[in-house]
């Protein structure tokens, strides 16, 4: 019977200290979460995802994980304010990712400025989260991805871009929704030539009945890769446009030639236009 009341003694404090320990523990328990893609930029061999994590205090973890990274290595991380094509300052900065694991956590309640954000204001945020290679080099980007608004729906359609004359060059536009309704338009062109760059419009009306006034300005494409990349939500007249309303609008897009923008390389018609 003494013995039995001494184990007792001795299990109860074990136990109550062991329960106080519990009720310490301020880690927060995790709720929701959303996770972005994370694409190859100078590295085609790293890659990964942006997961934005809900705790029940109220803060946000971002975690990074990234395949390919070498040990030894630290990456800064930012997300930056903005779509990846439009680029933007720094709205939040990160843990650098540590290329032994390829990963880092950072757990927020604001942002650099001091703006409280939510859970909720973080998965619609207007921004991109940018990997650099290293602290003294920030120009150089070895993993990029959209957020929030700017993530892909996955809703696409493309359009064939047709040689002009005896140009060699002809491709295809990719027309991508983005959540927030605006598009990401991509040209990938084949027979440009490294050291070109060729200007790119929308123009208003139909190839059979150009020439057609300018509608949307698109960035050039660089011949050396044969692709440019453009985020749009407006006409150059600042009308704004989504995705839908380009998927009905009267165009037709031109590729220009790098040296005499006024002869056509390439160009297709887009929109109510395109037979399919």
């Amino acid at each position: 019977m003494k013995k039995l009341i001494l184990t007792v003694l001795i299990v109860l404090p074990f136990l109550t200290f062991t329960s106080c320990n519990n009720d310490d523990d301020n880690t927060p328990i995790s709720g929701p979460s959303r996770t972005f893609q994370l694409n190859s930029v100078s590295n085609p061999d790293i890659s990964g995802t942006a997961r934005f994590v809900s705790n029940d205090d109220g803060s946000v973890t971002i975690e990074l994980r990234l395949l390919g990274t070498s040990a030894g290595e630290m990456h800064p991380a930012h997300v930056h304010y903005n779509s990846a094509i439009e680029g933007g300052g720094i709205a939040i900065t990160l843990d650098s990712v540590d290329g032994s694991t390829g990963e880092s956590s950072t757990t927020i309640t604001q942002l650099d400025d001091n703006t409280p954000v939510t859970y909720q204001e973080l998965v619609t945020f207007d921004g991109h989260v940018n990997v650099h290679f290293s602290s003294t080099d920030l120009f150089t980007l070895v993993a990029q991805g959209d957020i929030g608004e700017n993530e892909l729906t996955g809703q696409d359609i493309t359009y064939p871009l047709n040689e002009v004359g005896a140009s060699g060059i002809s491709g295809n536009a990719i027309f991508s929704e983005r959540v927030s309704g605006e598009t990401l338009v991509t040209i990938s062109l084949n027979g440009t030539v490294a050291g070109t760059v060729h200007t790119t419009h929308i123009h208003d009306g139909s190839v059979a009945t150009s020439p057609g006034a300018i509608a949307i300005t698109l960035n050039t494409v660089t011949g050396s890769s044969g692709l440019s990349l453009t985020n749009v939500d407006s006409l150059d007249d600042n009308t704004p446009i989504t995705y839908n309303e380009l998927l009905t609008f009267d165009g037709y897009l031109n590729i220009h030639d790098d040296m005499d923008p006024m002869i056509i390389v390439a160009q297709g018609d887009i929109g109510q236009n395109y037979l399919n």
